[in-house]
């Protein structure tokens, strides 16, 4: 069935799900700045609002708004600022 989880003290939430192919989640992120660690290859889609993302090993943040998508590889960490209340879409592979 379902998981539920929040990080960052409840500022961002996400259910967790299997597609038809992949586990994902879909959740909601406050305004804030937060950084996430991953274990898999995770692609994380934009469906509402917007965030600033940095990579691990980048030097620099890049924007995605809605409908655009980047990809973290696995074992490693990223950074996001957000600006406005942002919905996403991640799946893991």
């Amino acid at each position: 069935m379902f998981k539920i989880n929040e990080y960052f003290e409840g500022k961002v939430a996400s259910i967790a799900f299997q597609t038809s192919n992949l586990p994902a989640t879909v959740g909601v992120m406050a305004i804030g700045s937060y950084k996430f660690g991953t274990t898999q290859k995770e692609v994380m889609t934009v469906v509402s609002g917007d965030l600033t993302v940095k990579l691990e090993g980048d030097s620099e943040w890049v924007n995605y708004q809605a409908g655009e998508s980047f990809t973290i590889t696995a074992n490693s960490s990223f950074e996001v600022k957000v600006m406005v209340e942002t919905a996403y879409l991640c799946t893991y592979e």
